[in-house]
């Protein structure tokens, strides 16, 4: 009896064992991410498997990388916390601190994006110049898009042009690369688009740059960022940051982030260096 009863209790006891091990293991953080939608979801999913990596082994915990619908899903799942961070342009960033009433904080951007820009490209010989595009068909990419949608709306503005009044027809193909074969199958006149997607198909010879070309390229500003919900402990912030600032291109690794990420490296910032984004969008009538 005295021996069963020992084996009673050394089972019991490997049974909490095991069963408080999977309890811990079940209620293990979980670090969610997104990204706005501005490419396929094949170029993002493949932009996003190193970096969850990365952010694995430098943040201690689980990292899964969430896949939106469109840009408005983005700004949603961050501001209503389903997801820990998110990878927003410029107005999106602006549309989340606008819809959270302030709670969200961008933390990192790519050097370049300080200094970014948007370009015009076209397939039509007679389109010279922004005036050129009176009465021809624009295709922007996504609504929500900073560099696809409103910096080049601004700046078509700027120029005295009206894309509603004094184009033809405004289409919106979702997404940069999108942009990219509208114009080259000719459904449009001429597209708007992030300059380092075109950069990047470009370098890639996926555009025949002998029939698409820029003709225009915007004046710099803000852009992309990396942004986490006001709520996060600092000590997690501040870890984060600096897994960012401490991708390097001198480690093969690093580099490999880098180029992914198509950045030179990562750079701190603040709410601050986005209001010319939002003056933007407020003057286009696109922000509330």
């Amino acid at each position: 009896m005295l021996m069963t009863s020992r084996r009673f209790t050394l089972h019991a006891l490997l049974a909490c064992s095991v069963l408080g091990f999977a309890t811990q293991t079940l209620a293990q953080p979980v670090f969610k991410i997104t990204a706005i939608p501005d490419e396929s979801p094949t170029e993002l999913a493949r932009k996003a498997a190193p970096l969850v990596s990365y952010l694995m082994q430098r943040l201690g915990m689980k990292v899964e990388f969430t896949p939106v619908s469109d840009y408005a899903a983005a700004v949603e799942t961050l501001v209503n916390k389903q997801v820990d961070m998110a990878w927003f342009g410029g107005f999106t960033f602006v549309q989340a601190n606008v819809r959270s009433g302030g709670k969200v904080l961008p933390l990192v951007q790519r050097a370049e994006d300080a200094n970014f820009k948007s370009v015009f490209i076209t397939s039509q010989p007679d389109i010279r110049a922004l005036a050129d595009l009176k009465g021809k068909t624009l295709s922007f990419g996504s609504p929500s898009s900073t560099s696809g949608h409103l910096m080049p709306r601004n700046y078509l503005l700027e120029a005295k042009i009206n894309p509603d009044t004094d184009l033809k027809r405004v289409a919106f193909s979702g997404a940069h690369d999108a942009t990219i074969a509208a114009v080259a199958a000719g459904k449009v006149d001429a597209g708007a688009l992030n300059i380092s997607v075109w950069d990047k198909f470009v370098a890639d010879k996926k555009v025949d740059t002998s029939k698409v070309r820029v003709f225009y390229t915007t004046p710099a500003y803000f852009d992309y960022n990396w942004t986490v919900h006001a709520d996060m402990p600092q000590a997690l912030r501040t870890k984060l940051t600096q897994a960012f600032l401490d991708m390097n291109s001198s480690t093969p690794d690093g580099k490999a982030l880098l180029e992914l990420q198509r950045a030179s490296r990562f750079i701190p910032t603040q709410a601050a260096n986005y209001k010319g984004i939002e003056a933007a969008a407020r003057s286009a009538g696109l922000l509330k």
